[in-house]
């Protein structure tokens, strides 16, 4: 019983050590099936660092016939998995046909290590 409420404790304290919920960030690219259906296919974004500035860039590519209207959003995490503030609001971006386009996002917070995009229509 001792054993068991020592684990409780443990487990209650951990989850006590930050007020934002930690994140898996190993999958950096979530693309919802829609986007995938537009004919819209990309890579995981790069991330670089700059002048003080962490930047994330992807590149979508439309193997369509028309141009795709595509929304996206970047969301920054630092070493521990924990989202960084401020929040970009969602963005959007037109893909030409048969074409391709860059993505960007742009963080001043250097704790800033990883990266995701989600794209969405």
């Amino acid at each position: 019983m001792r054993q068991w409420l020592c684990g409780a404790l443990m487990l209650a304290l951990a989850g006590c050590s930050s007020d934002k919920p930690m994140i898996n960030t190993s999958q950096s690219l979530v693309m919802e099936s829609s986007v995938l259906s537009a004919g819209i296919i990309t890579d995981e974004p790069t991330l670089t660092s700059r002048d003080g500035q962490q930047r994330a860039s992807g590149v979508l590519y439309n193997q369509r016939e028309t141009p795709v209207t595509v929304h996206y959003r970047f969301y920054w995490y630092d070493d521990k998995g924990l989202e960084l503030e401020p929040q970009e609001p969602p963005q959007t971006q037109i893909v030409p046909a048969h074409g391709s386009t860059e993505v960007v996002s742009q963080i001043g917070n250097l704790t800033a290590s990883k990266v995701r995009l989600y794209l969405y229509l």
